[in-house]
């Protein structure tokens, strides 16, 4: 080993070279071609026609001022969030837009080595230290910095190998992260199902059942009744969003709910609060008392469910159940169990949305009070189990996700070395 001044990698093998960024990589700036669709850089390193992954969730150019030309094998380097890891030798041929770094290695220097170097210096925050932009966890990882990036440079043969066996030695990684995602579905059906059983069935396997003609339902003890959301809570309702142009808006101590912090469980503290001023301003916004059963009505977390254990107004995509004949954490877990169903009715295209009409016209079992308690406080012990279990396997996932940065990081450094001496 040869003692270097580099900050990420003080000591390399004695056979590897350091180079600066302009003499192993060259920029390229093509032209866009007729008919060339749209290639976009992932965070998990993926660099891929748009069309092939995903088409939601972008922010769209009106006019595509800048674009370039990329071809297949390019070394592809997102200028602002290449600090996550997003970065990678392009799969596809096609356009990107000009925040996209477009190399290609010089001297016959490997794609994929040079990629996983890269990589490990935005998981080791190399590139957010370099950082001169002020928008929060981003960076400004233009070619004029990348040029004058000191790179480690094996032999090409080794470079090759060291490419290799970190695709190897990953995809392993990622087969048993792959695995441990399987269990938590699993783990996660699971535990719907247990719900469903609960409060549909109730905890007596021999209790005579009678068909409560409920699709969902199916059938439920002779002695249980069944009745509408609307009937059996007093407040049905839901909220809005202040003007984008009310500035100081979020500058008070009022609660404000949107559908994203619904978390599917306990809710106790949301990031956004309104001031007693837009409070009088919008006439939809009202302050509901905690608990009350929050559901997202549309957007990303459609169908989720929680309870609000604070006050507090929400947002348009919420709707709030309050003031409920049923014990709440009962009625809560009923509506779990139908969560499926809710996200089934929902409506529209690019973004589902659930009414306040399908909720409010939905059918609930419900069970003399000492029963719903009873469900209620067996279904907190068991989910909590399956809850604990969950969080295991998800602890499992990070650390597989530590160890491959540390593998990628050793095998780029020359710590773990493919032809030792």
């Amino acid at each position: 080993m040869k003692k270097t001044n580099i900050p990420w990698a003080p000591y390399v093998p004695d056979n590897w070279i350091i180079e600066r960024g302009k003499r192993v990589l060259d920029l390229k700036k093509r032209p866009v071609r007729d008919n060339d669709e749209v290639i976009t850089c992932f965070r998990d390193g993926e660099v891929i026609l748009r069309s092939l992954r995903r088409t939601e969730g972008f922010t769209m150019s009106d006019k595509e001022i800048g674009y370039q030309g990329i071809n297949e094998g390019d070394i592809v380097i997102h200028g602002m969030d290449g600090f996550a890891g997003a970065m990678g030798v392009s799969k596809s041929t096609g356009k990107g837009s000009p925040v996209l770094v477009v190399c290609t290695p010089k001297n016959n220097h490997n794609s994929r080595y040079l990629i996983f170097y890269l990589r490990t210096l935005a998981y080791n925050n190399v590139f957010l230290a370099l950082s001169t932009g002020i928008r929060e966890r981003s960076c400004d990882l233009k070619w004029n910095k990348i040029s004058e990036l000191d790179f480690l440079l094996p032999p090409i043969e080794e470079q090759k190998a060291i490419a290799e066996i970190i695709d190897r030695k990953c995809g392993e990684v990622d087969e048993m992260v792959s695995l441990q995602e399987q269990v938590i579905e699993e783990l996660k059906a699971y535990k719907q199902s247990v719900i469903t059983e609960a409060v549909t069935k109730g905890l007596n396997p021999t209790a005579p059942m009678k068909p409560s003609n409920i699709d969902w339902i199916g059938q439920i003890p002779t002695h249980w009744e069944q009745d509408k959301v609307s009937r059996v809570f007093k407040t049905i309702g839901s909220g809005t969003t202040p003007s984008s142009s009310d500035d100081s808006a979020y500058d008070g101590s009022i609660n404000w709910i949107q559908s994203g912090d619904i978390n599917g469980g306990d809710l106790f503290e949301v990031s956004n609060r309104i001031n007693d001023e837009t409070l009088k301003k919008y006439s939809a916004l009202y302050i509901y008392q905690a608990p009350f059963i929050i559901i997202a009505m549309y957007g990303a977390s459609v169908g989720n469910i929680s309870i609000s254990h604070i006050d507090g107004c929400v947002n348009q995509a919420c709707c709030v159940l309050s003031e409920t004949s049923l014990e709440l954490k009962f009625a809560f877990y009923t509506l779990k169990s139908v969560q499926d169903y809710l996200i089934y009715k929902a409506v529209g295209g690019g973004q589902p949305n659930i009414s306040q009409k399908t909720i409010k016209q939905l059918w609930l079992p419900v069970p003399p009070l000492s029963e719903q308690r009873e469900i209620a406080d067996y279904l907190d012990r068991k989910c909590a189990d399956i809850d604990a279990l969950i969080a295991l396997k998800q602890q499992k996932i990070e650390d597989l996700k530590q160890y491959k940065k540390s593998l990628i990081y050793e095998y780029v450094t020359g710590k773990k070395q493919v032809f030792p001496s």
